[in-house]
């Protein structure tokens, strides 16, 4: 960590080390970092204590009263003399950890002259560090050595300021004589040893909350004995012939500083084609519920009668049922995991399996308290697919906000069918009608925006799987939001789909461009902005130009739209 210790230095730290703290004394610095010319920024006080060419850094002033899950306060050591440093962690549950760091340091510094800086002649030194131009005054003044950042490697003297990029910067604000030390300001039990790079993960990992929903559940078709009675928390539930998983959950309230995702593992058991799937949660605020037609047949789902004569159930919002709110719209691959094996090609090797995360935050009001969250996979095998499925939060602060929740999500329309196995329809009814639907805008409600997703099917040459299609929304009858899903980046993902179809001329179906989505992959949601809209009862229309049957062929949209806002 400390290349080329000038001999002075050295000297003098082991006559500290001989003689004790009371050689050259010892103190305690304050150092405060800042951006400059912001009026607003971040200010962060840290604490140094020198004794016998020692060091103790850690926060100062910088308590925090209510701590999220899995906070610590770090306190690093450095011994100049033994040429270390090392970072302490120790949780309330009495466990400790630290890691060390040697004279491995490759920061290499070059000398810029001699400049005062806070009253303290300096020499002026300066390096690059990922591109990042790093400033450092050091002062040899004091008598002593001492720096708030040790990883910047070893300085000759007292650090009194350190500019990164020339405006973050770092300065000496108070040096103080102190009295009272331990005789040691090492200790000599440091806890469990991990590496920099582990311990600093070991940190991020705990502040994470990993809160698991499915863990290698199988979606396949098969027959399931009928849900009866209350739903049971902390249950998979089968459904639809297996090809629905749902469970109740009881999620805690997070502040809103944490990041919500949904991070998705699924793989082939058996099941060998590209398939639509999703992750929801179904709203239970209204009278009627999706689950109803879950647990009583698609009979009980309300009902919209298109002009072709079909009938498409628990598709939009009424005024006693919302749909489900769709998490991620997601699409298995050919095969990942288990058809690695049956088709070898030069120069690729198979993803053991589909890996999708997606961030969900604005959908955190319907991730708390009780939760009814389900996965759906479209397919007819008995083997079928294995999914696990965790939300993650990640926090943006420190402290933990016992505030109430102010997003707001709505779901006003999903034609996911993702009870196709028992009876729910394709997504048709584009092709004679457009999907309209009323919504409501809140007094006070800000930052108002529409989350859609939308996803063509019909997968023959002139199917809308494979042609793009304009998607329209009108909003009170006038045209306002156009958007076309069109994905043509799909053959980047051909290592996750091993039985896809080879064509003589090279090209992978999986290759093929699709409308807004590629298998093995998620779709991204798209947002528009309706904070133009003033409070109050709208309506939403959206029309697609769906193309027409072919034989036994069709063309479908699995479309949804769930209205975004803030309240106070």
């Amino acid at each position: 960590m400390f290349k080329n210790i000038p001999m002075k230095n050295l000297i003098l730290s082991l006559i500290a080390l001989l003689l004790g703290a009371n050689a050259f004394g010892q103190h305690t610095l304050t150092y405060q970092s800042y951006a400059k010319d912001v009026e607003d920024g971040d200010t962060t006080f840290v604490s140094v204590v020198e004794q016998k060419g020692c060091l103790k850094i850690a926060n100062l002033g910088n308590e925090v009263k209510n701590p999220i899950p899995g906070y610590v306060e770090s306190v690093t050591y450095v011994s100049y003399v033994e040429d270390s440093v090392f970072t302490v962690l120790q949780y309330p549950d009495g466990n400790f950890y630290s890691a060390y760091a040697f004279t491995d340091n490759d920061v290499s510094f070059s000398e810029e002259g001699k400049e005062k800086v806070l009253g303290y002649p300096c020499t002026k030194y300066k390096t690059s560090i990922n591109s990042n131009t790093i400033e450092v005054w050091m002062t040899d003044k004091p008598g002593f050595e001492a720096t708030p950042m040790p990883g910047l490697g070893r300085l000759n003297g007292m650090m009194v300021r350190c500019m990164r990029n020339g405006i973050y910067v770092t300065d000496l604000k108070s040096v103080k004589k102190a009295k009272g030390l331990p005789k040691i300001l090492i200790p000599s039990d440091k806890g469990e040893r991990k590496s920099s790079r582990e311990l600093s993960q070991l940190r991020k990992d705990k502040l994470v909350m990993r809160l698991p929903v499915f863990k290698g559940q199988q979606i396949h078709f098969a027959d399931y004995e009928p849900v009866v009675g209350e739903i049971p928390f902390d249950t998979t539930l089968h459904l639809s012939h297996g090809t629905i998983i749902l469970k109740r959950m009881q999620l805690p309230q997070l502040p809103e500083h944490y990041q919500l995702f949904a991070e998705l593992h699924q793989r082939s058991n058996g099941d060998a084609y590209d398939r639509a799937a999703s992750v929801f949660v179904i709203p239970m605020d209204q009278s009627r519920s999706f689950l109803d037609g879950l647990t009583q047949g698609v009979e009980a789902l309300p009902m919209f009668q298109g002009s072709d004569g079909k009938e498409y159930q628990g598709i939009k919002a009424e005024t006693d049922y919302l749909p489900p709110v769709e998490l991620v719209r997601f699409f298995t691959s050919f095969g990942a995991g288990h058809f690695n094996d049956k088709v070898q090609i030069d120069g690729l090797n198979w993803t053991e399996e589909n890996y999708y995360k997606q961030e969900v935050s604005e959908l955190r009001d319907r991730l708390q308290g009780d939760v009814l969250i389900g996965a759906f996979i479209g397919n007819y095998d008995k083997g079928g697919h294995i999914v696990s499925l965790d939300l993650v939060a990640y926090p943006g602060e420190y402290e933990w906000d016992e505030m109430p929740c102010h997003q707001r999500s709505v779901p006003l329309f999903n034609t996911c069918n993702v009870m196709e196995m028992s009876g729910q329809n394709y997504g048709r009814l584009f092709a004679t009608d457009s999907l309209e639907v009323t919504f409501e805008i809140p007094e006070g409600a800000t930052d108002v925006r529409l989350r859609y997703i939308s996803t063509g099917h019909g997968g023959w040459g002139g199917g809308d799987e494979f042609n793009p299609k304009e998607n329209v929304l009108f909003i009170d009858g006038v045209k306002t939001f156009t958007h076309t899903p069109w994905r043509c980046d799909c053959a980047t993902f051909r290592d996750q789909n091993p039985v896809s179809g080879n064509f003589w001329n090279g090209v992978s179906s999986s290759d093929y461009s699709r409308s807004g989505w590629c298998p093995g992959t998620a779709t991204n949601p798209v947002y528009f902005d309706l904070g133009f809209l003033k409070p109050g009862k709208h309506t939403l229309r959206v029309a697609i130009p769906q193309g027409k049957d072919e034989g036994g062929s069709f063309s479908h949209w699995m479309v949804s739209g769930t209205l975004l806002y803030f309240i106070p």
